[in-house]
């Protein structure tokens, strides 16, 4: 079940290949998302160390849930990957130009976690045509509507 999509993401990349990432969170953050507080419009993800994070993520803090801590609701989270992915995504992103996009907060037994795509940018033309396509399925559902 997918709590926050970041459809940006599909507008300007290719995505080629789906991650899921586990997230290391503090319990204001949780009670957050869980409430849909949750924006990953301008955020990325990026390899530092052979560990991967993610910037950016706007998770706005609940004014009940914490008293005794001052939230940073632009922190720089943790993601939680196997080795092998992690070296997978290091030699994708570092020689091959991919990019490294967070796509969605899902729940998956419980638990939150970050869909990420391994994606290449769109040209302009792309996003054009992925538009007129859009548009083209959009009318065709609406003459097969009318037509009935």
């Amino acid at each position: 079940m997918s709590i926050v999509e970041n459809k940006k993401a599909f507008h300007d990349y290719f995505v080629e290949e789906r991650f899921e990432a586990g997230l290391v969170l503090e319990g204001w953050e949780v009670k957050a998302i869980r409430s849909g507080r949750a924006q990953l419009k301008e955020a990325y993800v990026i390899l530092r160390n052979a560990e991967v994070y993610l910037i950016g993520a706007h998770i706005s803090p609940l004014p009940t849930a914490s008293t005794h801590i001052t939230p940073d609701p632009v922190r720089t989270r943790k993601l939680l990957l196997h080795g092998t992915e992690i070296s997978k995504l290091i030699v994708k992103v570092e020689r091959a130009g991919y990019a490294l996009v967070p796509l969605d907060f899902h729940y998956s037994k419980g638990r939150i976690k970050l869909n990420i795509g391994l994606a290449q940018g769109k040209k302009q033309y792309d996003k054009r045509d992925t538009e007129k396509q859009r548009d083209w399925v959009r009318e065709k559902a609406r003459l097969m509507r009318d037509k009935r």
